[in-house]
This record gives C-alpha cells, structure tokens and sequence, in this order.
C-alpha cells in the first residue's frame, strides 16, 4: 500500500508515544534481580536449587505498551527455574517453596502478599511505582520436551528452553508424575527475535555506532524494530477497541504470534503494519477442520484452543481484524495528518493521539529524546533520584545560544556542528508544570580532557526560574560529546524531563 507521508508520521508518532519509558525497564529489571538476589540468601530454602529468576512476556519482547492513564498498571512476567526434578516434588510442592519466599521477600521489603493465582503469584508494587509482577514457578524440561516431540514428529529447535510449569487446575497438581504443564518463554522470545533478526541487528549495529559503544553495550529494549511499533499499535488498537468487551478481547499472544508470522523484515512501521494487516490471518490453519495457531515452539498447542469453546472469540478476532483494516486504510488513504487522525482516533482514543500530536510538534520530539539518549549515557549519568510520574505536563529545552568574545550570540541546536572551546552556552527551558515546582539540571562530559580534568559530572544540579524563564549558563570547555538535560520537580515526584539536548565540542 502506498502510504503518504503524514500517515507514515503518524504512525512513528503513535508507535513513540506508546512505548514504554527506559526508566520502567530498568525498574522492572531491578525488581527481579532484586527478587533473584532474596531467593540466593543464605537463609532461603530453595538457594541450593539455584533459581534462576528471568523476564518473559511482552516485556522480554519489547511488545509493552505504556498505560495511557494512572489507573493502569504495567503488567511484568516472570519466571522463577529452579534446578530439580519433576520426580522430586509436586506442583503444588514447588509453588509453595516460592510462594513462602516471595512472601517473606515482601515482608521484609515493607510491601503487600502476593497473592496466589492459578499459576503464578502476583506482587503489587507501591502505587507510584505502577507496575505488579507476576512470577511463576518452573522447572528445566528441555530433555523431556525433546523426547515428545521426537515422537511426535515435531521440529526440537526450541526445546533446549523448555520448562515444566505449575498449574493449579491440573489433575496432577498435587501428584509426583512426569506430567506437568508445560511451557517455553525463552524459546518463543529466540522465535519472535528470528522473525524480526535482520532489522534488529542492523539497529542495534546502528545504536552502537552513533553512541560509540558495543553493541553489549547498548540494552536490548532500546532497539525499536518496525514489527515491535506495529504490534504494539495494534494491541492498543485492540484494547479500545474492547474496553467494554473484555472475554472477547483477542489475546495478546495471537496477535504477536500472526504479525510476527506476515513480517517480511518491512523497514518502516506503516510497511510492517499493513503487510501484517493484510496477511495475518492467512497464518491460520484450518486443515485439521478448526482454526489451530500453533505455538512456534510447541506445535502441538494450539493458541487458538479456546475459540473452539466459546466461538465468539474466533469472530471477535475477525471482526477486529476487519475494523482495524478499514480505519488504517482509511488513514492511508487520508488527504492530510488531521484527517488520518480523526479516522483513527474512535479506534485508539483521544488521548493517545493527543500523546501523538504533542510528540511530532514539540521542538524536542520524543524521538529525538530517546536518540539523544542512546547517544550519550555513560556510567557516570546518574539516574535521577525521584519517583517518576511524567504525565504531568511538559519541559523542552526551547533555546540554546552560544557566545564568542566579539561575535553576537549564535543559536545552535542539539546534535549539530561541533562547537569551539573557551565559549559561553546559555540554555533556556519553558515547561507547562504549573508552579510551585523545582528545576534541575544534569550535565553530562564525555572524553579523555574532561576525565583528566576530573569534569566529566553527570549529577544534578537545582536551577534557578527567573523572571518566568528556566535558564542555564555553561561554557565549552572539554573536546567531545556532552549533554545537558532540564527536570522538573514537583511535590518531590520526577513530573518532566526534556530529554538530552547533545553538544558536540570541537
């Protein structure tokens, strides 16, 4: 499909404003590492199983997508291995062992129980933090794994992550058997990734070389591919589109499993959302006379095992599939970026396309936010310190001059040509906070002048509001790479930041 280039924008912008913030990544990172650390205490009674305590989900695919109100949580998978047999213990038995731990994890951190689901246990986060975890207990399965499908005929490409699972509603719950549940996040997720290799390498490459790292150095969900964004504006596509209906609602793993299926490497969004839209249902097999969607790492489930239960759900699917063709055909076929919006904004809401408006006409978008970010985040960048709620408005470094003795001051934007030494910088921010608030600032040096001049800095330093402007005075002093950034704090909480403005010193 020929798609205009406003439609294309809009899509980037919708897709930008959908993701989830690094910040949140790393918190849920530092969450399960922190739960891994609990379970691996001297005291624990299962540290001698060795848990291996590992993100799965749309998390581990970079599938998220950001909550459009407060009222919503992130929702981060885990899974909790440990190194034992199913021939020693019963579901029931593993999933109180860590049940017992994840319960005096939360005590001793000051936080609520879990609560016991039919596979997992859940813990809620402090409201702030917005996000729960749910952890499920698992064994290592890959050697039986293997033998079933080798007597099945199946392909044993992914086995060698396979784990067996607790499942409460299983006749063999409380049973010592070899038969339990069972499942394979890891191998999904190296399914998912060979779906979309070629562009994921090549951005990943692309990152490292901008920022000037290893590609081990740059985190594995900064790299944003063309069929993470489109999935993830159909799942918001999907959610609105059933906010009423939520048992009809097609499942997040049917979507992914399908778009990951049509992909064929598109490199923008609007060619990967369209081609995705146009074949995904032709990856439905209908031989056996029902609509089976295997699981690319087990064959012999079927994704699609309920729709045969409650037919409903097989015609919820399609008719989402219909509605969500024809309002991003409707958009392609638009005259200009406000009638593409008005198509899409009954199916993705009004707050989502505000989000995306805001994002393209900001003078600092988002995307040249998380750019900037890439480029220049060295150990030495401290995170900020306070909890982060950024939803509350907007800051944008709207002005950055620089002043030569003798010459007028010169504007310079992020990014650009490099800059000569001995140079006065004067940085002005406008935010639409409402006051009282405070202002901080984050100064970033990169390179060997800066790190033998012991000015490489990359704390926060409070700024002053004169006269209703947010100014900052620097000057040019290190060759290299550098980085300023303006944060808004208000009532203690982190309510703005205007990402990285980059400085390139001569």
């Amino acid at each position: 499909m020929n798609v205009p280039k406003h439609t294309e924008e809009l899509l980037e912008d919708l897709a930008a404003s959908l993701q989830v913030p690094p910040s949140r990544y790393e918190a849920a990172e530092r969450s399960y590492k922190s739960v891994g650390e609990w379970l691996h205490r001297e005291a624990s009674r299962i540290r001698m199983a060795d848990p291996n305590v590992y993100i799965q989900g749309s998390f581990r695919l970079g599938t998220a997508i950001r909550p459009m109100t407060e009222m919503e949580d992130y929702d981060v998978d885990l899974v909790c291995e440990l190194s034992l047999s199913k021939t020693q213990l019963t579901q029931a038995r593993l999933k109180e062992l860590l049940g017992d731990e994840l319960r005096s994890y939360a005590k001793a951190h000051g936080m609520t129980e879990p609560e016991e689901g039919r596979r997992c246990w859940t813990q809620d986060y402090a409201n702030e933090a917005q996000f729960h975890i749910d952890t499920l207990p698992a064994l290592p399965d890959a050697a039986g794994q293997r033998l079933i499908f080798e007597q099945q005929g199946f392909s044993d490409e992914w086995t060698d992550t396979a784990i067996a699972i607790t499942d409460r509603d299983d006749p063999n719950f409380r049973q010592v058997t070899e038969d339990w549940p069972h499942s394979n996040p890891k191998g999904y997720a190296n399914w998912f990734r060979s779906r979309m290799r070629e562009v994921f390498d090549a951005r990943h490459r692309a990152l490292a070389l901008e920022a000037r790292a290893s590609v081990e150095d740059i985190p594995e969900h900064r790299v944003r591919t063309t069929l993470q964004s489109a999935i993830q504006i159909l799942k918001h596509h999907r959610d609105v589109m059933f906010s009423e209906r939520a048992d009809d609602k097609p499942i997040s793993i049917i979507l992914t499993t399908l778009a990951a299926h049509a992909y064929q490497q598109e490199p923008t969004i609007s060619g990967a959302l369209y081609s995705i839209l146009e074949q995904m249902d032709a990856h439905i097999d209908y031989s056996t006379g029902i609509a089976w969607i295997a699981n690319p790492t087990d064959p012999g489930e079927n994704f699609a095992d309920r729709w045969q239960e409650y037919p409903t759900r097989e015609g919820a699917f399609r008719e989402w599939l219909d509605r969500a063709r024809r309002d991003f055909t409707t958009a392609a076929e638009s005259q200009n970026r406000e009638t593409a919006s008005a198509a899409l904004e009954p199916r993705l809401g009004r707050i989502l396309m505000e989000a995306a408006a805001t994002h393209r006409h900001s003078s600092l978008s988002a995307r040249v936010v998380n750019r900037a970010y890439l480029l220049l985040n060295p150990a030495h960048r401290k995170e900020p310190p306070w909890t982060q709620l950024l939803d509350q408005g907007q800051v944008r470094i709207e002005k950055a001059t620089m002043q030569r003795n003798g010459f007028r001051p010169e504007i310079f934007c992020s990014g650009g040509d490099p800059l000569p030494k001995h140079c006065g910088l004067v940085y002005q921010a406008e935010t639409n906070i409402q006051k009282p608030f405070k202002v901080y600032w984050q100064a970033v040096n990169t390179g060997r002048e800066a790190e033998a001049a012991n000015g490489l800095r990359g704390g926060f330093d409070e700024g002053l509001v004169t006269a209703g402007k947010l100014t900052k005075k620097e000057t040019t002093l290190y060759t290299g790479k550098h980085s300023i950034e303006c944060f808004i704090v208000k009532e203690g909480y982190l309510a703005a930041r205007s990402g990285q403005f980059i400085v390139n010193i001569q």
